[in-house]
């Protein structure tokens, strides 16, 4: 009787584990889990305190901006011939470039290039390395002005030196501030401008919330570490501050701004937020002062 009753229990047990990976591989979740175990297990992006082996760690705006050299201003750059500017950042980042490559395809002295990749992020770096392709990236290809946008896909737990960081947690904002602060520092250590772009509203109440979350966290790095953010959440807000979809353009027209998932833009919204980025960019390399030069002077 005992072999027999060890032989259907290992029959049940066998069942069970037949039953549950059957479950795993029909939901999503489940084929993410398969995927990476380790991580999924430790990001439950609903908790509001890290696990109890997370070390205590400080908030990501009190973290110390670590040394970072001054960059050569655009202004002299331009003198010394093309400004390159080069666009990281995930899909939303795909529409940033669409939408400042037609901002300053009129400006000879400016290119405009797109290094974004879909599906990319801060927070996984064991899916795609950010640090480690863009510095691939400016070394085939020198720049000298990054815009940066990324997030959309980094709400989500980070492994950061053996130990998993829940999505926001304090530990996640430090682990998320370290990798804003050391790719901040490899593209400055090589003489890159660095402009970060802060991300859109979006419609669903609980994924705006986290967006403003890391909107929170980049902000306060760009403001410790001295580099310019330009945020869009306002830009892309009704007037009572929520989403909507169509927003009036310069002329007051109601127009078409988002995407059908409630997270990209359209095109026109791509150039709602692009087009403060080509200002700044052109203010600060001095463009606009030429401009006014330019059309102060009498005709000849």
């Amino acid at each position: 009787m005992g072999d027999e009753l060890r032989a259907g229990v290992n029959a049940l047990t066998a069942t069970f584990v037949v039953g549950v990976l059957a479950g795993l591989l029909l939901t999503p979740d489940g084929r993410q889990w398969l995927r990476h175990p380790t991580l999924m297990l430790g990001d439950r992006a609903n908790a509001s305190a890290p696990p109890a082996s997370t070390p205590v760690t400080p908030p990501a705006a009190v973290v110390a901006a670590p040394a970072i050299p001054a960059v050569t201003p655009l202004s002299v750059r331009l003198a010394q011939g093309p400004l390159r500017i080069g666009v990281f950042g995930d899909s939303m980042a795909d529409g940033l470039y669409a939408g400042l490559y037609r901002d300053l395809r009129g400006e000879p002295k400016i290119t405009v290039t797109k290094f974004s990749e879909v599906s990319t992020g801060l927070s996984r770096y064991d899916y795609v390395d950010i640090q480690a392709k863009t510095q691939r990236q400016i070394d085939e290809t020198p720049i000298d002005v990054a815009v940066i946008l990324f997030g959309t896909n980094d709400a989500q737990g980070i492994s950061l030196d053996g130990v998993i960081h829940d999505f926001g947690t304090e530990g996640w904002k430090a682990a998320y501030a370290t990798r804003i602060d050391n790719l901040v520092a490899m593209l400055r250590g090589r003489d890159v401008a660095v402009y970060w772009v802060g991300l859109p509203r979006m419609k669903s109440a609980r994924f705006d919330g986290r967006m403003a979350l890391i909107n929170g966290v980049v902000e306060a790095r760009m403001r410790a570490l001295g580099v310019p953010y330009l945020e869009t959440a306002a830009l892309t807000s009704n007037e009572a501050g929520g989403y909507e979809a169509y927003l009036p353009n310069d002329s007051g027209r109601k127009v078409l701004m988002r995407a059908n998932d409630g997270i990209h833009m359209s095109m026109a919204g791509y150039l709602r937020i692009s087009g403060p980025v080509a200002e700044r960019l052109k203010r600060d390399a001095g463009l606009d002062r030429e401009a006014g030069t330019a059309s102060a002077s009498p005709a000849g």
